[in-house]
């Protein structure tokens, strides 16, 4: 195996459920493990909590989250965005779509400067991605 760069997100108790949106916009195959499952936690509650998710997909992208153990610090996501870029125009702008669901729209999805597509959205985890679709050649 070479050397692989995935985002590691981490939620105080919804990782399940962002994992499983992400599944929904991204497709792929989604394994979880819970704190009760890696022996980290006899609380019925924490013991259902996500210790670690992670999210394949066909296109290669790999997203892993956890749940915040009791007792961490949980933070809000912030001085990060994720990217997404590409040529392939309805892939992209079907990723879009999906992360506007319940997302907020920092910058519509439109033809900037340089040519490009490009816009920037913070899904409903308030997790921040960026969609940058290539325009066309000059000719």
């Amino acid at each position: 195996m070479s050397v692989l760069l995935n985002p590691y997100l981490s939620f105080e108790a919804n990782a399940r459920e962002a994992l499983e949106f992400y599944q929904g916009v991204f497709g792929g195959d989604l394994a979880i493990s819970t704190f009760a499952e890696g022996g980290q936690s006899d609380d019925p509650v924490e013991g259902k909590k996500v210790m670690h998710g992670q999210l394949t997909t066909a296109d290669g992208f790999t997203i892993m989250a956890s749940d915040t153990p009791p007792g961490m610090p949980v933070a809000a996501p912030a001085g990060f965005s994720i990217s997404l870029s590409g040529d392939d125009d309805a892939k992209l702008r079907g990723f879009w779509d999906g992360l506007a669901d319940g997302g907020t729209p920092v910058l519509p999805l439109e033809v900037a400067p340089w040519g490009d597509a490009f816009g920037m959205i913070a899904d409903r985890f308030g997790v921040t991605w960026m969609v940058n679709i290539a325009g066309s050649p000059a000719a």
